[in-house]
């Protein structure tokens, strides 16, 4: 498969087959124009949103494609796809509402995209999410989890690529922090293009890779 970084929470996952996959599209000029990233004019055939926040919900998507939202198991365009309920807050949802967490098995990979996760995972959310090949995990903090939690939701997951996302850039007004506070002090490796991935040359040992934003 390949993954690009669109910007902010939103990846375009291609499959060996030609299958492809958005997550969490934005709409440019959100939030008072916090989100400044450019439109997203590529094709999918799926497009996967984790809540109904305009950072990522975008349905003006090329390609006619299925929108794939909420918790629980489904099978759309020949990708398995599983839904689990967590929040976009630590209390439950009450200050920024529900997330979901999208487990999708992509060429015999589980790639899991973990939308605005605002909390750390307990022993059954990471039961239902299972094992994780590729984590796209958000670190900005402030309207997520931030580094450090992060960390605790690695160490529970125990992915073998880590992708971070939704992080302060210079096309990004929220009030988060930048990928640096999640990498500092750790091997990372940045990808300006596409990254590709082929389940066996996943790796050993937990890898970062830091993708550029395309847009």
């Amino acid at each position: 498969m390949k993954i690009k970084f669109l910007g902010h929470a939103s990846f375009l996952i291609t499959s060996d087959k030609g299958t492809k996959i958005i997550t969490d599209p934005y709409k440019p000029g959100c939030f008072g124009g916090g989100i400044k990233y450019g439109p997203i004019t590529e094709e999918a055939n799926i497009v996967t949103i984790s809540h109904e926040h305009d950072d990522h919900n975008e349905t003006n998507i090329k390609g006619n494609p299925s929108f794939v939202r909420g918790d629980g198991a489904k099978e759309v365009g020949g990708i398995k796809i599983n839904g689990v309920p967590v929040h976009h807050d630590e209390s439950g949802g009450k200050e920024r509402g529900s997330n979901t967490i999208f487990n999708m098995l992509i060429d015999d990979m589980n790639v899991v995209h973990l939308g605005d996760l605002g909390h750390t995972l307990s022993a059954q959310d990471a039961e239902k999410i299972g094992s994780v090949d590729v984590l796209i995990i958000p670190v900005g903090g402030y309207f997520t989890i931030d580094a450090k939690i992060a960390e605790d939701v690695i160490n529970t997951l125990k992915p073998k690529i880590i992708i971070p996302m939704h992080f302060k850039t210079d096309k990004c007004g929220f009030p988060i922090a930048p990928v640096e506070d999640f990498i500092k002090d750790k091997e990372v490796n940045k990808i300006d293009g596409d990254l590709e991935i082929k389940k066996e040359n996943l790796p050993a040992e937990t890898t970062i890779y830091v993708l550029t934003p395309t847009k």
